[in-house]
């Protein structure tokens, strides 16, 4: 008989909770997002740090270099003169002596908040220590936001700043900005700023403010490849890849982008208002007169030929070794043949 794989709670639990009040004595926060992780530490961290009277009752180790005994040890200790004490573990993916953790977590001391902080997926939850971490309560996992869950994180935060934006206007900064949300949250707070007393954050002001983010966007780069200027494509796309972006982005954004001007013509030809049109193909109706002109451009030919320099890039970056400059700039010499 199969066993079921322990399915570890997300991290947006436990901060539900912490923000409640409700503090548990250990915290073992894992998982592929740096930054759901450390954001829900910071939380945890405001909330205890009106309970440490003194320096003394809050500890940070790092696992590297230390015997996890001697962490537990000073967690055991009581407190100097605070009601709680405050035990910060980081790097603890690197603790070689987990199972000494197994005697602390079946009776930990409720004068003691101890948390973990483990940068990465735990690739076998069902192994101890993890299981009884995960049966205790104290497991949780901060898994990358995508697609309408990264709108919907984008949207809230938004809101709890006082401001507002639509879903579109949201994909739309995530489209320029990317799907890092501490970069995401930076490019926000310069938004806010910008904004002062207005609430509304349309796509205006998210293309002005954006363009400090990087020279050029994967926008600039389409625009340009629609309107088949090869030269400065080429010189656009070097430069995202100089500032970072990765190519399997870049191949996915023209992918799209040449899906969308594929469906033009059928689009046209039902006599769609541009706002309707633009929500079905999944753009912006900001862009979506951008593709019209395009699609005057591209025949169904040359957007067939680009597809297929598209899915043999893609081959290229996730079975080989080949320099990305390389094969972006060998992409767009096929795409504007």
């Amino acid at each position: 008989m199969t066993k079921n794989k322990i399915t570890i709670p997300t991290i947006l639990d436990a901060v539900k909770d912490i923000k409640k009040g409700n503090l548990k004595p250990v915290y073992y926060f894992s998982g592929d997002d740096a930054f759901g992780i450390d954001s829900a530490f910071k939380i945890l961290e405001q909330k205890i740090t009106p309970l440490l009277i003194s320096d003394f009752d809050k500890e940070v180790f790092y696992a590297e270099g230390k015997t996890l005994v001697d962490i537990l040890n000073s967690a055991l200790a009581f407190p100097f003169g605070s009601s709680k004490k405050f035990i910060v573990v980081k790097e603890s993916e690197k603790i070689k002596d987990k199972k000494n953790l197994l005697q602390y977590i079946s009776s930990p001391p409720e004068s003691t908040v101890l948390v973990f902080l483990h940068y990465g997926k735990i690739s076998n939850p069902d192994s101890e220590v993890y299981k009884s971490l995960f049966d205790s309560g104290f497991l949780f996992e901060a898994k990358e936001l995508k697609g309408k869950n990264l709108v919907d994180w984008l949207i809230n935060f938004t809101e709890s700043k006082g401001k507002a934006i639509t879903g579109e206007n949201a994909q739309l900064l995530i489209d320029i900005a990317g799907e890092d949300r501490s970069l995401l949250e930076g490019q926000l707070e310069k938004i806010f700023t910008f904004l002062g007393d207005k609430k509304e954050i349309s796509h205006d002001v998210i293309r002005q403010i954006t363009s400090a983010l990087k020279e050029y966007s994967i926008f600039d780069l389409q625009n340009s490849i629609s309107k088949n200027d090869k030269k400065n494509s080429l010189k656009i796309a070097l430069r995202l890849i100089e500032n970072g972006v990765e190519p399997t982005y870049i191949i996915a954004m023209l992918t799209r982008h040449f899906v969308i001007l594929s469906r033009i013509n059928e689009l046209k030809e039902m006599k769609l208002p541009d706002q309707a049109a633009a929500r079905i193909v999944g753009a912006h109706p900001y862009f979506y007169k951008d593709y019209v002109n395009a699609r005057l451009i591209y025949s169904d030919l040359r957007i067939l030929n680009a597809v297929r320099a598209l899915f043999k890039a893609d081959l290229s970056t996730k079975t080989t070794t080949a320099d990305p400059k390389n094969v972006i700039a060998i992409l767009i010499a096929e795409i504007l043949a």
